[in-house]
């Protein structure tokens, strides 16, 4: 999606440990139009394969899978990654490693949103060693339900977790793939699918 990859040149700024600062639109203010037109992207990408409900986990996921569930129309439901109160009965939970934070947290799904008849498609904002899509895959493992593909915003290509994901035969989309990332810039591509 060239308009992503233009608003990241012009927006974002990398940080050390191979982090992408996106804080202006993506995950910590939003632009809220721009998200809309993402998640459009996404409708167009997955609307052909029959996706009854958009996972993703708190909190950085929840706008893009959100928009992705207004253009799809379906439920979008979210890992949780502390419990509440409000959060009762029985639970899938899966343990998560954040590359971004560097810390392990435990996710969970109230298991009356997650059905074995779902077919899920997997939002996210970042892909770089696939952590947080493989907590989900588990989760929705747990539920007997299928997986139908995995969107991200930005996919960091230089990082194993899209290519793990692939080999598995996961049908991986990303709307910007880096293919490098350094104190020289960014650069763009496409994923290599072979």
């Amino acid at each position: 999606m060239k308009a992503l990859e233009d608003k990241i040149r012009t927006e974002g700024s990398l940080l050390p440990g191979a982090v992408l600062k996106v804080s202006s639109f993506l995950n910590h203010q939003i632009d809220a139009d721009f998200m809309m037109q993402m998640g459009r992207e996404f409708a167009a990408k997955f609307g052909d394969t029959g996706v009854s409900k958009i996972l993703t986990i708190e909190s950085s996921g929840i706008p893009l899978a959100f928009a992705a569930g207004a253009a799809l129309h379906v439920p979008v439901l979210f890992a949780k990654k502390h419990l509440s109160s409000n959060v009762t009965g029985m639970l899938y939970q899966t343990l998560v490693h954040s590359y971004t934070h560097g810390s392990d947290y435990t996710v969970v799904v109230e298991r009356e949103y997650l059905h074995p008849d779902d077919r899920v498609l997997i939002i996210d904002d970042f892909l770089a060693n696939g952590n947080a899509i493989e907590g989900m895959l588990d989760l929705i493992a747990q539920a007997g339900a299928e997986t139908v593909g995995v969107g991200v915003a930005v996919e960091k290509g230089f990082q194993e977790g899209g290519t793990m994901l692939r080999a598995r035969g996961l049908r991986v989309e990303p709307l910007a793939y880096i293919t490098k990332m350094d104190e020289d810039g960014i650069e763009f591509g496409q994923p290599d699918f072979e």
